[in-house]
């Protein structure tokens, strides 16, 4: 194989007859009619100029030319960066600088607002919308589509995803054509996933989860996804009649346990239920099965790993674990301070190691020394134990890591945009639970003295400087905040006082 990802997960259904993408209104796209148009879209990317190695930037609503777009990539080599829909100028500024992205797209409401930032960087722009239409489109329909894949081999870098730094700049994790491979290939395996399978996909093709495990998956086993923009409790209730699988964040299936029409009879073809992105409650385990009969699946992945755990397909599925390390991975608990092993079922640091661990962060050789070991285990800033029997139990994180929404928030970043507002003096930034979002970011602040606070002015800062899921739920004003001997604040003190801040009302 001269490009084994491109050649093992599409190259297959090339003339393919068989359903690929079932829209919401009942049409279908062939495999075959999708890899014409994955052709065009890499003989576009070649018409553009972007080569082997060079990167793509992408922000756009989701759609199945953003998967066209993704797979001309992995066809051509060029590095696919997937941007969240709701990363403001700023930040898309800081992503196409850093990663020197040859071409961005985005949506054609946001193109006079992107246009001095990608001329500075020195960047093509394009457009696509969520119907299709746009300005790459046209120049895909016109171009000589590419028939031949570009040579890659398996440490060739895929795709950047940036995660979020705990001093406020991002890291790009370059992800390799072996690592989505590998990871690819043990779900599909391990998860039982057949061409005969109807994935409901209402996950964002930005993200790891809905990106390269649902849409790897699906191309590696040949089955097929009925494609939603978005989650909708009327369209999940809708299609799960018609579906087999189904990938999820918390935040679908506790919705769909507040709809009183979600029950057995609409999930009697339903074949298995996967939660992944932020910790699922144990209630909502419990109340699930009762109202559904399916136990969901839990898994544990990252940015920088794709998956590294699932519970079993066949077996028990334990309410608060993320099951046992997939095979290929392996798993171990260190102590923090020195890096040795922890006994059987104490508490430490994860660390994993495998085919699906990621090569490092693009252009920051001393942020990947320090948590890529040199025996190729990552530490993960995940704490956790492992039972007796295999499981692995997440307990918390090291750093101060929120997951909202199955979004990754970090705090850091959240409070230098507070913090230059001339009013605040500080401000520390927490994450409480949340009945629907896993947690709920909660921004603490201290006024300068004299000062008042003007909330109006502050949500606004916040809102045109950062992406809607990290923007703060509640922000409470408090005279001080607490500190240890040693000045630090006390992050867990904060949590806990604020921790039924989102709670339920009986």
């Amino acid at each position: 194989m001269t490009n084994p990802l491109f050649d093992t997960l599409l190259a297959p259904h090339l003339g393919s007859d068989a359903p690929f993408v079932i829209h919401p209104d009942g049409t279908t796209q062939t495999y075959g009619a999708f890899m014409i148009n994955v052709n065009r879209a890499a003989g576009a990317l070649a018409q553009c100029g972007l080569r082997k190695g060079d990167r793509l930037a992408l922000q756009a609503e989701k759609s199945v030319e953003v998967l066209e777009i993704y797979a001309a990539c992995l066809m051509t080599g060029v590095l696919f960066l997937p941007l969240n829909t709701g990363y403001t100028a700023e930040e898309i500024d800081y992503f196409l600088g850093d990663a020197e992205a040859g071409a961005f797209i985005c949506s054609p409401s946001r193109e006079a607002e992107f246009a001095p930032i990608a001329a500075r960087h020195n960047t093509k722009l394009l457009t696509l919308s969520k119907s299709g239409s746009g300005s790459f489109s046209d120049i895909a329909r016109a171009c000589a589509p590419l028939e031949t894949a570009v040579a890659c081999g398996p440490d060739d870098i895929a795709a950047l995803l940036y995660t979020s730094g705990t001093t406020g700049r991002s890291k790009g994790a370059m992800l390799t054509h072996a690592n989505l491979l590998s990871n690819a290939e043990v779900l599909v395996d391990l998860w039982q996933i057949t061409q005969s399978d109807r994935l409901l996909h209402a996950l964002p093709v930005f993200h790891a989860h809905g990106l390269f495990v649902a849409v790897n998956t699906t191309w590696l086993s040949g089955s097929s996804m009925i494609f939603h923009p978005a989650f909708n409790i009327d369209n999940a209730l809708a299609a799960l009649p018609q579906a087999s699988t189904m990938m999820g964040v918390p935040t679908f299936y506790t919705r769909l346990l507040d709809d009183a029409r979600f029950g057995k009879e609409v999930v009697g073809n339903m074949r298995l239920f996967i939660s992944g992105s932020a910790p699922l409650l144990a209630e909502t385990h419990a109340q699930f099965e009762e109202r559904s009969g399916h136990r969901i699946l839990e898994r544990y992945g990252m940015t920088e790993t794709g998956m590294n755990t699932s519970n079993p397909v066949a077996g028990e599925r334990r309410a608060g674990t993320v099951g046992h390390p997939l095979p290929g991975v392996t798993l171990r608990i260190t102590d923090p301070a020195t890096g040795a092993a922890v006994a059987q079922g104490d508490i430490g640091m994860i660390e994993v190691a495998g085919s699906n661990v990621f090569q490092g962060y693009w252009r920051m050789p001393e942020k990947t020394a320090e948590e890529l070991r040199a025996d190729g285990f990552l530490i993960t800033g995940d704490l956790g134990r492992i039972d007796d029997e295999g499981y692995v139990h997440i307990v918390g994180r090291s750093k101060d890591l929120i997951i909202s929404g199955g979004y990754n928030v970090y705090p850091k970043e959240v409070e230098m945009v507070i913090d230059d507002v001339h009013w605040v003096r500080e401000s520390a930034v927490i994450g409480a639970p949340h009945p629907d979002f896993g947690e709920g970011v909660v921004a603490v602040v201290v006024l300068v003295a004299g000062a008042a606070a003007d909330m109006v002015a502050l949500t606004e800062v916040i809102s045109t400087r950062l992406a809607k899921f990290k923007q703060p739920k509640k922000i409470i004003v408090t005279e001080a905040l607490p500190r240890n001997t040693m000045g630090k604040v006390q992050k867990n003190v904060l949590r806990d006082l604020h921790r039924d801040l989102f709670a339920r009302k009986a």
